[in-house]
């Protein structure tokens, strides 16, 4: 079956019985849409009498936001790849019904994904009823959205009718819906949870919807921060899928700096949309808007979703932070070409600030087979009697930096450039160069040696200039506390040592932003390895393809 990039998906099933076939349709879907898959709620249409069926109004009802969440949390167990949009521009109140009289769509809505095929899950009775509804099926995705003419229509799995519908008469229960609403978070990697908050609130919503995105201050304490995207793309991100959900609404997303923001002060605002984790923060809420004489807002809890694919360091519930975790080892951005550069060795260089753990996953990775260069030892070298960085370091700082046997006294040396940012640079111009030429050396002989992969471990790897010598960059991280106690533990040093020794180096955020592959040893020594392992897995892939392609081109 052919994969298309973008789907739309028109779910006819009635509600009561609907949330028994979504695991199995979007397993269908799935098989069939690679990117993008909206979906568009009419309970109870019927495609197959061959008229012209036209969108109407649903109305908003509490098995609504059960089906939401139903969907969204399926949708990460089945097929996480996808990006998953439920389509609420045809779910309305009667009394906001009665006033478009044109239906829910006066003209046909653009999507920010152009659709390619259109999927249902309307039952046929035989084969021969499949050109039927399938011509029903594009006259009616053509009223409700911008489509090209004569899309792919997929039926999927008539097989999922043999559900038994056992409340066909159920009553559905309103669901209160307010003027303006108002929810706060990260929206960091915007994924299911934070899709089924959005979603809810967007059908809860009748007028605006102001969205708090963190930023700054609160993003401080968040897992992997460095990995956070930034504010203007999550905002992009929402604005794009917000646009798609339900265009009628006005949005406002507002950056957060304290845990607030305008729910405080907006009398406007009706109802704070929440989860069971953040709900003392919407009791908060209230208790200043009381003090600030407002009225208090309807706190409306959603259930938080819980990650079938957690491993043992991530929450149960799905959350940008697991999604960050399992950001680790893979390749963040591609590297940058180095055509200078030969095939063999694949040349990694590996940094990372004091204390996190950078030399010890140089070592792991030297015993998957990688030649390990260290970068401290091959500068030790660079001082012995005799180099060329010897001879230009004494003239350079005059020979009261020698001891008796003519080798350079480092500790006298080093409070010649210690709060000196001039001399340090002199001493710098001097010993980098010759150390790079050092590493080229290595390499060079792990290439004599038949060797695919080399690793300098190397601290100043981005100060010094040195990635020219590597294919790719890749960074060790560890929280700024966290490295203080290891600095300190390690070196027996005070705290306020070690935390300046960490400022007068690169930090993580500047570092990371350099990386192709982030590495973080904050946990147990074995979630470190398998995020090693991870990494050289990936990597003997990117090697593999590399010279597959170097191959072809010949």
């Amino acid at each position: 079956m052919s994969m298309f990039s973008t789907g739309i998906l028109v779910l006819t099933s009635p509600l009561h019985v609907l949330h028994l076939r979504i695991a199995p349709v979007l397993t269908s879907a799935a098989q069939v849409v690679e990117r993008t898959l909206y979906i568009h709620l009419h309970p109870g249409l019927n495609l197959g009498t061959g008229g012209q069926v036209r969108p109407a109004y649903i109305p908003p009802v509490v098995d609504l936001c059960a089906l939401i969440s139903r969907l969204y949390s399926n949708a990460a167990d089945i097929c996480g790849h996808l990006d998953i949009r439920v389509l609420l521009s045809n779910v309305r109140t009667q009394s906001a019904a009665l006033n478009g009289n044109n239906g829910p769509f006066a003209t046909p809505q653009t999507l920010s994904h152009s659709p390619e095929v259109l999927l249902t899950d309307f039952p046929i009775q035989d084969s021969g009823q499949s050109s039927l509804v399938t011509q029903c099926l594009q006259k009616y995705a053509g009223h409700c959205y911008v489509c090209k003419p004569s899309l792919s229509s997929v039926l999927l799995n008539p097989r999922i009718a043999e559900f038994e519908e056992d409340r066909i008469d159920a009553q559905l229960k309103p669901l209160e819906t307010f003027s303006d609403v108002v929810v706060g978070g990260t929206f960091d990697r915007l994924h299911g949870a934070h899709k089924t908050l959005l979603n809810i609130s967007c059908l809860m919503a009748n007028r605006r919807f102001v969205i708090g995105v963190c930023d700054q201050e609160l993003l401080k304490n968040k897992v992997l921060k460095e990995l956070i995207e930034p504010y203007d793309q999550r905002v992009q991100k929402l604005q794009d899928f917000l646009n798609d959900v339900k265009p009628s609404l006005k949005y406002e997303i507002v950056p957060l700096s304290d845990p607030f923001g305008p729910s405080i002060s907006d009398p406007e605002l009706q109802c704070i949309v929440v989860s069971e984790e953040t709900r003392k923060g919407g009791e908060a809420v209230n208790r200043k808007r009381v003090e600030n004489g407002l009225a208090e807002l309807v706190l409306y809890e959603i259930q938080l979703l819980k990650d079938a694919h957690r491993a043992d360091i991530e929450e149960e519930k799905i959350s940008s932070s697991s999604l960050r975790t399992r950001l680790l080892g893979t390749l963040l951005k591609p590297p940058s070409p180095q055509p200078h550069l030969p095939l063999e060795p694949y040349v990694i260089g590996l940094t990372g600030g004091s204390g996190s753990g950078k030399s010890s996953i140089a070592h792991r990775l030297e015993a998957l087979g990688a030649v390990r260069i260290d970068c401290d030892q091959l500068g030790h070298e660079a001082y012995l009697p005799g180099t060329s960085a010897y001879h230009k370091i004494v003239q350079e700082f005059g020979p009261d930096i020698l001891k008796e046997d003519k080798s350079i006294n480092r500790r006298v040396l080093g409070g010649k450039v210690f709060g000196n940012q001039e001399r340090l640079k002199a001493l710098t111009d001097i010993v980098w160069p010759e150390i790079a030429l050092l590493v080229k050396k290595r390499i060079d002989q792990a290439k004599e040696q038949g060797k695919r992969v080399c690793v300098v471990d190397a601290a100043v790897l981005l100060e010094a200039g040195w990635t020219y010598l590597v294919h790719e960059v890749w960074v060790a991280t560890i929280p700024e506390e966290e490295a203080v106690k290891r600095i300190v533990q390690r070196d027996g040093v005070k705290e306020e040592d070690a935390l300046r020794r960490l400022k007068s180096q690169w930090l993580n955020a500047k570092l990371i932003d350099h990386a192709n592959v982030v590495l973080c040893t904050l946990w147990e020594p074995d979630v470190t390895q398998r995020q090693v392992l991870k990494a050289w897995t990936l990597l003997q892939q990117r090697i593999q393809k590399r010279q597959e392609t170097t191959r072809s081109s010949l």
